[in-house]
């Protein structure tokens, strides 16, 4: 698995926890990390802290952009999956210039496919195709 592939599951997996345990960010990484027998990669270990804070850094910007996009679906509504993998991904999009649009959005797609519901990936798409096509500088 590509580092950045891996990084971005590491995030996924930290936001989740943050969100459900209502953790620290700091608390979840620490535990994260200890538990994680590939945490000894620097490079996947620093671009999965910089997902995660500035995710969690411009939550309440992603949440009103993600929102704006999401028709009769209420953001504290959707699977926690589903979410925070649009919020990864919004993250890069708008925040990370050396990201290729595109490969943020198919790795997110890849991440809903493998983690969340059966049409996850199809959800998350749609939504962050239209940020893409309405948001974005290509």
């Amino acid at each position: 698995m590509r580092k950045r592939t891996f990084a971005r599951e590491c995030a996924l997996k930290i936001l989740y926890r943050i969100e459900i345990s209502r953790e620290s960010i700091e608390d979840s990484f620490k535990d994260f990390w200890s538990k994680s027998a590939d945490s000894a990669d620097e490079e996947a270990h620093n671009f999965t802290e910089t997902l995660v804070r500035g995710t969690c850094e411009n939550l309440k910007a992603i949440d009103d952009l993600i929102s704006k996009y999401t028709n009769n679906w209420n953001i504290s509504r959707m699977a926690v999956i589903d979410k925070n993998v649009m919020r990864l991904c919004v993250y890069e999009m708008l925040y990370k210039d050396d990201i290729p649009l595109n490969v943020s959005i198919n790795e997110a797609i890849e991440l809903a496919k493998k983690y969340g519901d059966v049409d996850s990936g199809k959800f998350v798409n749609g939504i962050l195709d239209k940020i893409k096509k309405t948001e974005c500088k290509q």
